[in-house]
């Protein structure tokens, strides 16, 4: 199984058509989509190909293929326009033996996750800084923004497969860094 994941897409359907492009090349079979799919948020500069009207459409042609999260700048009114449940805090999936727990990492964060066993992985978004790392047992992966990259990053994205997580530049596909799965 191989699982691409985005995160703060921000209604920019210029930014999620990369995505998409990257979803056909690695040849993945899921998106995980760590929130913030079509409000830009009021802190954030009004993205460039800002657009959730026609963003809405184009992700709904992938719901029966998006695990997604609520992120703090979706509300119920964006979930009236999304074919796919997003409004949950958190989600847990399985692959490969490995307990993935997602997130966007504004409630969960490192001082409150819930219990986890060593060799979890929390997958999160919201700081728009991508992050893969080890750290007390657990893997932290946060794929960066697609839209609004910080700290100097890149548009990202992440690919989970069964012996590997690799964050990737999303304007080439070029690796950043990979950390191989026990």
């Amino acid at each position: 199984m191989k699982f691409l994941v985005i995160s703060d897409i921000h209604g920019a359907i210029d930014a999620f058509n990369l995505a998409e492009t990257a979803f056909k090349n690695e040849n993945a079979d899921y998106f995980v989509c760590c929130g913030d799919y079509l409000y830009h948020g009021p802190r954030n500069m009004l993205p460039i190909g800002y657009d959730p009207a026609d963003l809405a459409p184009v992700l709904n042609r992938h719901k029966d293929k998006i695990l997604a999260v609520r992120g703090n700048c979706d509300s119920e009114v964006d979930q009236m326009l999304l074919d796919f449940p997003m409004m949950s805090n958190y989600l847990i999936f399985f692959s490969n033996g490995r307990r993935f727990f997602v997130t966007h990492g504004h409630l969960y964060t490192d001082d409150t996750l819930p219990p986890l066993s060593p060799g979890d992985v929390v997958i999160s978004g919201h700081t728009h800084v991508p992050i893969l790392e080890q750290r007390n047992n657990l893997i932290f992966l946060n794929p960066g923004s697609t839209t609004i990259p910080k700290s100097q990053s890149k548009p990202g994205y992440a690919i989970i497969d069964d012996h590997s997580i690799a964050l990737k530049n999303l304007l080439d596909g070029t690796e950043i860094k990979r950390l191989e799965l026990p």
